[in-house]
């Protein structure tokens, strides 16, 4: 079965970086960071839960997550 995290958390950044750039946003935004990936202290594949902080124009931040549940 195929498991769609990497996508959906590829598309919510790309709303995201879109809505920081619009100047005419209701809610702007500092930073919208990078995808982050659930590895181990190793660097191994933990899970396929993905995060992302962004931080709003208050300076406040946020994390961000897509993880499948069961």
């Amino acid at each position: 079965m195929l498991v769609y995290c990497d996508y959906i958390a590829d598309r919510v950044r790309k709303a995201l970086v879109a809505a920081k750039e619009d100047a005419f946003a209701p809610v702007p935004l500092n930073e919208v960071g990078k995808i982050n990936w659930d590895l181990d202290s190793n660097g191994a594949f933990k899970s396929t839960k993905k995060t992302m902080v962004v931080e709003d124009g208050n300076g406040r931040k946020y994390v961000v997550t897509v993880e499948e549940i069961a």
